[in-house]
């Protein structure tokens, strides 16, 4: 049960701390194998596969100033895949309970009989540091349910939305319609299901690979005990802050400013959404938007939000 682990990192120092604990956490960290495509400037350190053994490292270094948002760099840690059985996207900031692999698959295999394919995602519970030390500071040990974030409607000018995890003391999985790009697990047939579109940028990446998802026939699911934790960029994360590509003094180096990118992956979302033909990145044939709005509340044509869509619902697992 090999698992193939993709990692878009930029500029971050917690990176060498994830690769670390995402072997010395696995139950069989032999059969890992990462994908890292690391942004940071040639000076930083940078891990060797000497880090990560018995694991494997596929790794490719860009200097920040040639980097294009963090679907182009996921897209390209996505061609690092080397046909494991499992896919598993995660940010380059995250701790991990132990045996996560195994936890992660046999929930995975639970629920794929009788589905065509299935995620297993969420906003992960938080972790910080004291002082060197990792602290995992879970919300709940439940379930991490998505709905949309509190106040969020539809911009006039497109379809991008905010989305948050809310708990919900539930032990068994819950079918969701949305998903967190920095923590998505599913069968690795997923890769060539789902290639990585590089031309979003940042936001509005998971809505369309959730819409996605759901045409093609596959189940998004939020699992009880999610078993990995994310370094939120807060002050309460005891670390220094991350720097981030649309940062200013990073984005005024760029001959393409941050913002572009930003209207042009908006641009993308609603030609998605919309239907437009956009080949291997487009909808599928399986359910349609109209399901997908009767199953979340989110009504991307008439650009309405159900109240249904803004608390966190236990829907149908069947298909």
């Amino acid at each position: 049960m090999r698992v193939f682990v993709s990692i878009a990192s930029y500029c971050d120092p917690v990176l060498g701390f994830t690769l670390a604990r995402a072997v010395t956490a696995a139950r069989w960290p032999g059969q890992l194998h990462f994908g890292v495509v690391d942004q940071s400037p040639a000076a930083s350190p940078r891990p060797s596969s000497a880090d990560v053994e018995p694991a494997k490292l596929s790794y490719v270094r860009i200097e920040p100033l040639y980097a294009r948002g963090p679907c182009w760099a996921r897209a390209i840690a996505m061609s690092l895949y080397d046909g494991e059985d499992w896919f598993f996207q995660i940010d380059s900031h995250m701790d991990f309970a132990a045996h996560w692999d195994d936890k992660l698959i046999a929930q995975a295999q639970a629920l794929l009989p009788g589905r065509k394919g299935v995620v297993l995602s969420a906003y992960p519970n938080a972790f910080a540091f004291e002082g060197e030390q990792a602290v995992h500071r879970p919300s709940t040990e439940k379930v991490l349910v998505h709905v949309v974030k509190s106040g969020a409607v539809f911009e006039p000018d497109h379809p991008v939305l905010g989305f948050e995890a809310h708990p919900l003391e539930q032990d068994e999985p819950v079918a969701g319609y949305h998903l967190g790009a920095g923590c998505v697990f599913a069968p690795g047939t997923f890769v060539q299901a789902f290639p990585y579109d590089p031309w979003f940028y940042f936001h509005g990446e998971e809505q369309a690979l959730a819409a996605r998802l759901f045409t093609h026939g596959w189940d998004i699911f939020h699992v009880p005990g999610l078993p990995v934790y994310h370094l939120y960029n807060n002050p309460e994360s005891g670390a220094p802050p991350r720097p981030m590509h649309w940062d200013e003094s990073h984005d005024g180096q760029r001959a393409q400013a941050w913002w572009g990118l930003e209207i042009r992956s908006r641009n993308r979302l609603a030609a998605l959404v919309a239907g437009k033909p956009m080949g291997v990145y487009g909808l599928g044939r399986e359910r349609t938007m109209a399901d997908y709005a009767a199953l979340s509340g989110i009504d991307y044509e008439a650009r309405t939000i159900a109240a249904r869509a803004y608390r966190p619902q236990v829907l149908s697992a069947g298909g």
